[in-house]
Protein backbone atom coordinates (compact mmCIF):
# COMPACT_ATOMS: atom_id res chain seq x y z
CA UNK A 1 0.00 0.00 0.00
CA UNK A 2 0.90 3.30 -0.24
CA UNK A 3 -0.11 7.18 0.74
CA UNK A 4 1.51 8.75 -2.33
CA UNK A 5 1.34 6.46 -5.24
CA UNK A 6 3.27 7.53 -8.96
CA UNK A 7 -0.37 5.92 -10.74
CA UNK A 8 -1.70 8.91 -12.60
CA UNK A 9 -5.26 8.32 -12.35
CA UNK A 10 -5.06 8.15 -8.55
CA UNK A 11 -3.73 9.58 -4.76
CA UNK A 12 -3.26 6.09 -3.06
CA UNK A 13 -3.27 2.74 -3.24
CA UNK A 14 -4.65 0.01 -0.91
CA UNK A 15 -4.48 -4.18 -0.79
CA UNK A 16 -6.68 -6.08 1.62
CA UNK A 17 -5.46 -9.00 0.10
CA UNK A 18 -2.10 -10.50 -1.94
CA UNK A 19 -1.53 -12.25 -4.53
CA UNK A 20 -3.97 -12.94 -7.09
CA UNK A 21 -5.48 -16.53 -9.35
CA UNK A 22 -4.38 -15.59 -12.47
CA UNK A 23 -5.54 -13.68 -15.90
CA UNK A 24 -4.25 -13.63 -19.59
CA UNK A 25 -1.14 -11.66 -18.13
CA UNK A 26 -0.32 -14.03 -15.57
CA UNK A 27 -0.53 -17.88 -15.62
CA UNK A 28 1.41 -20.94 -16.62
CA UNK A 29 2.15 -19.77 -20.23
CA UNK A 30 2.56 -15.54 -19.80
CA UNK A 31 4.26 -13.77 -17.34
CA UNK A 32 3.72 -10.24 -18.15
CA UNK A 33 1.98 -8.94 -15.39
CA UNK A 34 3.73 -5.57 -13.66
CA UNK A 35 2.09 -6.93 -9.93
CA UNK A 36 2.88 -10.72 -10.97
CA UNK A 37 6.81 -9.55 -11.81
CA UNK A 38 7.38 -7.02 -8.91
CA UNK A 39 6.21 -10.03 -6.90
CA UNK A 40 8.49 -12.18 -7.51
CA UNK A 41 11.43 -9.77 -7.73
CA UNK A 42 10.87 -8.69 -4.39
CA UNK A 43 8.23 -10.74 -2.29
CA UNK A 44 10.60 -12.60 -0.45
CA UNK A 45 12.11 -9.82 1.09
CA UNK A 46 8.86 -7.23 1.10
CA UNK A 47 6.55 -8.03 3.47
CA UNK A 48 3.90 -6.28 1.95
CA UNK A 49 3.55 -8.64 -1.11
CA UNK A 50 2.63 -12.33 -1.07
CA UNK A 51 5.77 -14.39 -1.13
CA UNK A 52 4.54 -16.39 -3.91
CA UNK A 53 1.98 -14.43 -6.31
CA UNK A 54 0.18 -17.52 -7.72
CA UNK A 55 -1.21 -17.99 -3.50
CA UNK A 56 -3.81 -15.47 -2.32
CA UNK A 57 -3.07 -14.54 1.01
CA UNK A 58 -5.45 -12.18 3.15
CA UNK A 59 -4.16 -8.71 4.69
CA UNK A 60 -6.37 -7.74 7.29
CA UNK A 61 -6.23 -4.01 9.11
CA UNK A 62 -4.84 -2.34 5.77
CA UNK A 63 -8.06 -0.93 4.67
CA UNK A 64 -8.68 0.50 8.19
CA UNK A 65 -5.08 2.16 8.32
CA UNK A 66 -5.82 3.80 4.79
CA UNK A 67 -9.08 4.87 5.72
CA UNK A 68 -7.29 7.03 8.40
CA UNK A 69 -5.23 9.08 6.24
CA UNK A 70 -6.05 12.82 5.26
CA UNK A 71 -8.84 13.93 3.61
CA UNK A 72 -7.53 15.93 0.64
CA UNK A 73 -10.70 17.67 -0.40
CA UNK A 74 -9.68 21.35 -1.49
CA UNK A 75 -6.67 20.03 -1.70
CA UNK A 76 -4.86 20.99 -5.41
CA UNK A 77 -2.81 18.27 -6.64
CA UNK A 78 0.43 19.93 -8.38
CA UNK A 79 1.67 16.86 -9.32
CA UNK A 80 -1.93 15.20 -10.76
CA UNK A 81 -3.51 18.76 -11.94
CA UNK A 82 -6.56 16.43 -13.45
CA UNK A 83 -7.29 15.39 -10.31
CA UNK A 84 -8.55 18.53 -9.15
CA UNK A 85 -9.16 19.44 -5.64
CA UNK A 86 -11.39 17.10 -4.55
CA UNK A 87 -11.66 13.70 -2.03
CA UNK A 88 -8.69 11.56 -1.65
CA UNK A 89 -8.67 8.50 -4.41
CA UNK A 90 -7.88 5.51 -3.60
CA UNK A 91 -6.83 2.38 -5.91
CA UNK A 92 -8.02 -0.74 -3.93
CA UNK A 93 -5.95 -3.71 -5.48
CA UNK A 94 -3.10 -2.23 -7.56
CA UNK A 95 -1.24 -5.60 -6.70
CA UNK A 96 -3.54 -7.91 -5.78
CA UNK A 97 -7.09 -9.34 -7.15
CA UNK A 98 -9.18 -8.65 -3.86
CA UNK A 99 -11.88 -10.62 -5.63
CA UNK A 100 -10.10 -13.73 -6.39
CA UNK A 101 -12.37 -16.93 -5.67
CA UNK A 102 -10.05 -17.22 -2.49
CA UNK A 103 -11.17 -14.29 -0.91
CA UNK A 104 -14.10 -15.41 1.06
CA UNK A 105 -16.95 -12.78 0.67
CA UNK A 106 -18.00 -12.23 4.71
CA UNK A 107 -13.51 -11.40 4.78
CA UNK A 108 -14.58 -8.37 1.74
CA UNK A 109 -17.81 -6.90 4.28
CA UNK A 110 -15.58 -6.34 7.24
CA UNK A 111 -12.26 -5.26 4.97
CA UNK A 112 -13.84 -3.46 2.04
CA UNK A 113 -17.45 -2.62 2.64
CA UNK A 114 -17.68 -1.81 6.52
CA UNK A 115 -14.45 0.52 6.11
CA UNK A 116 -15.27 2.37 3.28
CA UNK A 117 -19.01 3.36 5.06
CA UNK A 118 -16.78 4.15 8.23
CA UNK A 119 -17.15 7.64 9.19
CA UNK A 120 -13.33 7.74 8.63
CA UNK A 121 -13.95 6.16 5.29
CA UNK A 122 -16.87 7.99 3.94
CA UNK A 123 -13.84 10.68 3.21
CA UNK A 124 -12.18 8.44 0.30
CA UNK A 125 -13.14 7.41 -2.52
CA UNK A 126 -12.38 3.89 -3.30
CA UNK A 127 -11.57 2.58 -6.86
CA UNK A 128 -11.86 -0.95 -6.61
CA UNK A 129 -10.49 -2.90 -9.98
CA UNK A 130 -10.22 -6.43 -10.25
CA UNK A 131 -10.53 -8.69 -13.56
CA UNK A 132 -13.55 -10.89 -12.26
CA UNK A 133 -16.16 -8.59 -11.95
CA UNK A 134 -18.60 -11.46 -12.42
CA UNK A 135 -17.68 -12.18 -9.12
CA UNK A 136 -17.98 -8.39 -7.63
CA UNK A 137 -21.67 -9.24 -9.20
CA UNK A 138 -21.97 -12.28 -7.17
CA UNK A 139 -20.75 -9.69 -4.20
CA UNK A 140 -22.96 -7.35 -4.14
CA UNK A 141 -25.98 -9.73 -4.56
CA UNK A 142 -24.83 -11.14 -1.50
CA UNK A 143 -24.88 -7.80 0.46
CA UNK A 144 -28.07 -7.27 -1.40
CA UNK A 145 -29.91 -10.32 0.69
CA UNK A 146 -28.19 -8.74 3.50
CA UNK A 147 -29.73 -5.64 2.67
CA UNK A 148 -26.66 -3.76 2.39
CA UNK A 149 -26.21 -1.39 -0.59
CA UNK A 150 -23.28 -0.98 -2.60
CA UNK A 151 -21.45 2.52 -1.40
CA UNK A 152 -21.57 5.06 -3.50
CA UNK A 153 -18.07 5.77 -2.78
CA UNK A 154 -16.62 2.79 -3.94
CA UNK A 155 -16.41 2.86 -7.52
CA UNK A 156 -16.18 -0.76 -9.49
CA UNK A 157 -13.81 -1.32 -12.39
CA UNK A 158 -12.42 -3.75 -14.32
CA UNK A 159 -9.54 -4.43 -16.64
CA UNK A 160 -9.69 -5.28 -20.35
CA UNK A 161 -6.93 -5.77 -22.91
CA UNK A 162 -8.14 -7.31 -26.18
CA UNK A 163 -11.76 -7.15 -27.38
CA UNK A 164 -12.49 -11.04 -26.32
CA UNK A 165 -12.34 -9.41 -22.58
CA UNK A 166 -14.44 -6.69 -23.04
CA UNK A 167 -17.27 -9.61 -22.25
CA UNK A 168 -16.06 -8.96 -18.27
CA UNK A 169 -18.10 -5.48 -18.44
CA UNK A 170 -21.33 -6.68 -18.69
CA UNK A 171 -21.35 -8.35 -14.89
CA UNK A 172 -19.82 -4.99 -13.74
CA UNK A 173 -22.65 -3.11 -15.05
CA UNK A 174 -24.75 -5.24 -12.90
CA UNK A 175 -23.52 -4.09 -9.79
CA UNK A 176 -24.77 -1.60 -7.84
CA UNK A 177 -27.51 1.33 -9.56
CA UNK A 178 -26.72 3.75 -11.89
CA UNK A 179 -25.44 6.19 -8.69
CA UNK A 180 -22.41 3.73 -8.71
CA UNK A 181 -19.02 4.99 -10.50
CA UNK A 182 -18.27 2.40 -12.78
CA UNK A 183 -14.95 2.41 -14.87
CA UNK A 184 -13.15 -0.02 -17.23
CA UNK A 185 -9.02 -0.02 -17.04
CA UNK A 186 -8.23 -0.83 -21.15
CA UNK A 187 -4.71 -1.46 -20.29
CA UNK A 188 -2.47 -3.03 -21.35
CA UNK A 189 -4.05 -2.87 -24.77
CA UNK A 190 -3.07 -5.12 -27.05
CA UNK A 191 -5.02 -4.03 -30.01
CA UNK A 192 -7.88 -2.33 -30.94
CA UNK A 193 -10.90 -2.56 -28.73
CA UNK A 194 -14.73 -1.19 -29.26
CA UNK A 195 -16.46 -0.50 -26.34
CA UNK A 196 -19.54 1.57 -27.98
CA UNK A 197 -22.34 -1.75 -26.86
CA UNK A 198 -21.08 -0.64 -23.14
CA UNK A 199 -19.87 2.98 -22.70
CA UNK A 200 -23.69 4.23 -21.75
CA UNK A 201 -23.53 2.04 -18.67
CA UNK A 202 -19.76 3.57 -17.98
CA UNK A 203 -18.37 6.94 -16.19
CA UNK A 204 -14.60 6.68 -16.94
CA UNK A 205 -12.04 5.22 -19.08
CA UNK A 206 -8.63 4.74 -18.40
CA UNK A 207 -6.16 3.58 -21.69
CA UNK A 208 -2.56 2.69 -21.49
CA UNK A 209 -0.15 0.76 -23.46
CA UNK A 210 2.48 -1.68 -21.98
CA UNK A 211 5.07 -1.02 -20.48
CA UNK A 212 8.35 -2.66 -19.69
CA UNK A 213 10.27 -5.42 -21.73
CA UNK A 214 9.66 -6.59 -23.87
CA UNK A 215 6.55 -4.34 -24.81
CA UNK A 216 3.87 -5.59 -26.99
CA UNK A 217 2.94 -2.40 -29.09
CA UNK A 218 0.56 0.36 -28.91
CA UNK A 219 -0.87 2.18 -31.91
CA UNK A 220 -1.91 5.49 -31.58
CA UNK A 221 -4.88 5.33 -33.97
CA UNK A 222 -6.38 2.99 -30.94
CA UNK A 223 -6.42 6.27 -28.69
CA UNK A 224 -7.41 8.44 -30.98
CA UNK A 225 -10.37 5.57 -32.01
CA UNK A 226 -11.32 5.15 -27.95
CA UNK A 227 -10.93 9.01 -27.05
CA UNK A 228 -13.64 9.62 -29.78
CA UNK A 229 -15.69 6.71 -28.64
CA UNK A 230 -15.99 8.13 -24.91
CA UNK A 231 -16.80 11.62 -26.61
CA UNK A 232 -19.27 10.43 -28.51
CA UNK A 233 -21.26 8.72 -25.25
CA UNK A 234 -19.90 11.54 -23.11
CA UNK A 235 -17.99 9.26 -20.76
CA UNK A 236 -14.89 11.12 -19.12
CA UNK A 237 -11.36 9.63 -20.92
CA UNK A 238 -8.16 9.24 -19.40
CA UNK A 239 -5.19 8.26 -20.78
CA UNK A 240 -2.45 7.49 -18.63
CA UNK A 241 0.67 6.57 -20.68
CA UNK A 242 1.49 5.26 -24.13
CA UNK A 243 4.02 2.58 -23.34
CA UNK A 244 7.01 1.36 -23.85
CA UNK A 245 6.61 0.40 -27.68
CA UNK A 246 4.76 3.36 -29.58
CA UNK A 247 3.32 2.93 -33.16
CA UNK A 248 2.19 6.13 -35.02
CA UNK A 249 1.74 5.88 -39.04
CA UNK A 250 2.96 2.58 -39.11
CA UNK A 251 6.33 3.22 -37.35
CA UNK A 252 7.98 3.20 -34.06
CA UNK A 253 7.70 6.46 -31.87
CA UNK A 254 10.68 6.92 -29.09
CA UNK A 255 10.11 9.32 -26.20
CA UNK A 256 12.67 10.33 -23.22
CA UNK A 257 10.00 8.64 -20.69
CA UNK A 258 9.95 5.11 -21.55
CA UNK A 259 7.15 4.34 -20.38
CA UNK A 260 5.39 6.50 -22.62
CA UNK A 261 4.05 8.86 -19.34
CA UNK A 262 4.99 12.15 -19.57
CA UNK A 263 2.16 13.69 -21.61
CA UNK A 264 3.72 16.73 -22.44
CA UNK A 265 5.65 14.60 -25.06
CA UNK A 266 2.51 13.08 -26.39
CA UNK A 267 0.52 14.99 -29.72
CA UNK A 268 -1.56 17.95 -28.05
CA UNK A 269 -5.14 15.84 -29.28
CA UNK A 270 -4.11 13.03 -26.66
CA UNK A 271 -3.36 15.02 -23.58
CA UNK A 272 -6.44 14.47 -22.32
CA UNK A 273 -7.01 13.10 -18.71
CA UNK A 274 -10.85 13.27 -17.47
CA UNK A 275 -11.98 12.15 -14.06
CA UNK A 276 -15.62 11.05 -13.73
CA UNK A 277 -17.91 13.86 -12.07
Amino acid sequence: MGKNSKIQWTDSTVNPTKGCGGCELWGLNVSVCYAGRLTKRFGKSNKGLAKDFDVVELAPGRMAEAARWSDLSGTSRLDKPWLGAGRRKVFVGDMADILSKEVPFDYLQKELIDVATSELGRRHDWQLLTKRPQRLKLFANWLSKRRIAWPTNVWVGTSVTRQSTTKRIAALLKVGDRNITRFVSVEPQLERIDLSAFLPGLDWIIQGGESGSPARAFDLSWADDLRGQCKRFRVAYFLKQLGSRVIEDGERAYFEDRSGGNWPEWPPRLQVRQMPS
